[in-house]
C-alpha cells in the first residue's frame, strides 16, 4: 500500500524556517520525481518546489526562489522542503506529490501519490 507522509510543520515566526519531510512506502521511491506544493484556505493548490528522480535537477516558484530548498534522500525513501525566512504569506497546508517521471510538472494534476499534508503557520 502506498503512503505518503509528511511532518515537520508547525508554527514559526516571521523570518524563522522549518524543514519539512515526506517518507514513502509502497512504491519504487527512486523511479519518482516529487514535488511540493501548498494551498491556502480559499485557493488553489500551487507549486512551490519540485525535484527530479536521481536529485539533480530542481526548480522553485518565484515567491520561494532564494528561501526553499528541495532535497531527497534516496536511501531513506524521504524528501525534504528546507524552509527559511519564512513570511506569513506562506502559511498553508503543505502537500508532497510524487509521479513516475523523470521530472515532475508544476501542475498538480499529473501526480499519482499525495501526503495528506502538514501546516505551515507563519506569524509576523
Amino acid at each position: 500500500q502506498v503512503h505518503l507522509v509528511e511532518s515537520g510543520g508547525g508554527l514559526v515566526q516571521s523570518g524563522g524556517s522549518l524543514r519539512l519531510s515526506c517518507v514513502a512506502s509502497g512504491f519504487g521511491f527512486s523511479d519518482y520525481a516529487m514535488g511540493w506544493f501548498r494551498q491556502a484556505p480559499g485557493k488553489e493548490r500551487e507549486f512551490v518546489g519540485k525535484i527530479s528522480q536521481d536529485g539533480g535537477v530542481t526548480r522553485y516558484s518565484d515567491s520561494v526562489k532564494g528561501r526553499f530548498i528541495v532535497s531527497r534522500d534516496n536511501h531513506k525513501n524521504t524528501w525534504y522542503l528546507q524552509m527559511n525566512n519564512l513570511k506569513p504569506e506562506d502559511t498553508a497546508v503543505y502537500y508532497c506529490g510524487a509521479v513516475r517521471t523523470f521530472f515532475a510538472s508544476s501542475s498538480p494534476t499529473p501526480y499519482d501519490y499525495w501526503g495528506q499534508g502538514t501546516q505551515v503557520t507563519v506569524s509576523s
